[in-house]
């Protein structure tokens, strides 16, 4: 499951430019969401609580979002 990024000098490229595409691969192909996902164990059943809080986070948001601008009548 490792993903590989490669970027390679262009021409007339400075090092902070490369950097910065290289940063910008790394973030696109989810290497260091991936990584710190994963730096500390955690369970089944936690992972699957933390879907559900995550999930009526956005709801009670959408629901909030609607509501402000008179959508939805609370």
């Amino acid at each position: 499951m490792a993903k590989s990024v490669h970027v390679e000098l262009r021409e007339n490229e400075s090092f902070d430019a490369l950097l910065k595409r290289f940063t910008k691969e790394l973030q696109k192909a989810g290497v260091l969401r991936d990584y710190r996902a994963k730096r500390h164990y955690v369970s089944k059943s936690e992972q699957r609580r933390a879907k559900i809080r995550k999930a009526e986070h956005r709801r009670r948001r959408k629901l909030a979002k609607l509501a402000k601008k008179g959508q939805v009548g609370l």
